[in-house]
This record gives structure tokens, sequence and C-alpha cells, in this order.
């Protein structure tokens, strides 16, 4: 029926260190007291949206977030060689135990990769922290996560705004936000490194586009002038979460006034993806 109160879900992308400013995002929304009825999140976003399923206030992750430090997530300190993601799993577990993401209090899914196959892994089920860890997992800076029989990584390899989830799980709107609009930015070098790093921009761009596609509304913070491997900069980063926000509510709050929809926004081929 039309009038019916609508299911929301909400996505958090990836974007490495430039996920603090995803914690804004959050203190804005809690401030208008709004509530999602599922949560999904890659990398990044996995991390926050976990601790958002968890019904953690947006000080309570800050705080977390503040003692963060580089060495306590990657690990190895040799170049070159990848460290383990043991020092994520640690950060989950012991912010919210060692649980698994059922016992989450709002229904949650973790966005990987699965390399033995290739494809895109929605996990819903299972030992969070490990799950988080795999969505979370750079190849070459992280050493792939063995999930029962897959080897996971970084879950932005295939959907690092992972809008189209929540709709597989019921959702009639979905608010997704992208905490790295500025991905892609070109290069007047011919060096080898250069080129590579630019071709990886691109491609990384095409793929964030389905989650504007399948988003509602879409909360982009400014965030270009911050490095994704470094975490300085982490109250402007909240800041600037916090006011593309605030700059977005109006549509924000629409969503939460409207009805059920005619019809559904058409999303990926679930084919495509593996549901744990």
């Amino acid at each position: 029926m039309f009038g019916r109160k609508p299911k929301i879900g909400i996505v958090f992308g990836g974007g490495g260190a430039r996920g603090f400013s995803h914690i804004g995002v959050v203190k804005a929304l809690q401030e208008f007291g709004l509530k999602f009825d599922y949560i999904a999140g890659t990398s990044a976003g996995s991390i926050i949206g976990a601790l958002v399923a968890a019904d953690k206030s947006w000080k309570e992750i800050y705080d977390e977030a503040k003692k963060l430090k580089t060495k306590d997530i990657k690990t190895s300190k040799i170049p070159l060689v990848p460290s383990k993601t043991d020092g994520i799993q640690l950060l989950m577990k012991s912010i919210l135990g060692d649980i698994n993401i059922e016992e989450l209090k709002i229904p949650f899914s973790a966005v990987a990769v699965n390399i033995k196959t290739t494809k895109e892994v929605c996990l819903s089920h299972g030992n969070l922290a490990k799950a988080v860890a795999g969505s979370c997992c750079v190849p070459g800076v992280f050493v792939p996560v063995e999930f029962d029989d897959m080897l996971l990584c970084d879950g932005g390899l295939q959907n690092t705004i992972p809008a189209d989830i929540p709709r597989y799980f019921g959702c009639d709107y979905v608010i997704a936000v992208d905490c790295h609009k500025e991905r892609t930015y070109g290069t007047d070098s011919q060096k080898l490194f250069d080129v590579l790093s630019c071709a990886i921009r691109i491609l990384m761009k095409s793929n964030a586009v389905k989650g504007y596609v399948n988003a509602d509304v879409v909360i982009a913070p400014e965030t270009k002038r911050f490095k994704a491997t470094r975490a300085e900069g982490i109250d402007e980063m909240v800041e600037e979460g916090y006011r593309a926000t605030i700059d977005a509510m109006p549509q924000i709050m629409k969503l939460f006034k409207k009805g059920k929809p005619f019809r559904q926004k058409k999303y990926s081929d679930p084919s495509e993806i593996d549901f744990v």
C-alpha cells in the first residue's frame, strides 16, 4: 500500500582514511533522530556501518577513531610486505566483542570480493570482525582474509558504494555516502607509476557509478585534500561529513515522509553476487 512507512537503508562507501568523514554523516543523522532499516558498507565504510548497526553513537565512534594509529592497522614494518588484518579484527572485537553479524541491532552487510572466484560477496552472517577485515583488505596492503572457503579482499574492487545491497533486503529507498567523490583526476606525467595510478583511479570511478545509480540520495563530503592512507585531519573530515549531510537533509527528510514507491529502482544482477 502506498501509504506504508518505507524501509530505508544507508550505505557507507570505501575511501581509506577519508572514511573518517562518515563519522560527521552519522553525527548529523543522529541529531535528526533518523533510524535505518538496513545498513551496508564497503572497506572503511564497513567499519562505520557495523558500529552504527551496533547502535553506537557518533561520539563513541569518534572517540575510538581518535585513539587509532596507523600502526594499529597496518602492522607490517617491511616495505612491500602486506600486513595481516589482525589489527582490524582486534579493533572491531575491542569495541563490539567477538560477535556474529546477525547479533547486531540493525541488519548489516559487509561487501567484499572473493579472489578465488572474482565475485562480489555480500556478508550478512558469520564473524563480524573477520567480515569487516575482508571488506577492508586492500590488495597488496593486506593479506587476503580466509572466510569459510573464500579468500576475501576489499569490496571496492567490485562495489565501492554498495547502494544496491539494501534493496535486495527489501529497502524502498537508499541513502549512499561517498567519502571519496574526487577519486578520479588525471596526470601530466608519463612515468609508469603515475600512469598506472591514474588508470586505477579511472577504473575505480566507473565502479562507483552504480552506487550513484542505485541511490535515492547521495551524501558526498569534500575530502580531496585528505590522504586515504593517513589519519591526519580527522576533525576536519568529520566536519566535512557533517556539513554535506546537513546540506542533503531536505532530500533525506523527504524520503522518510514518503510511502512505499509503486516501482522499485533497478539494481544489479543478483547472480553476480554471492550472498553469505
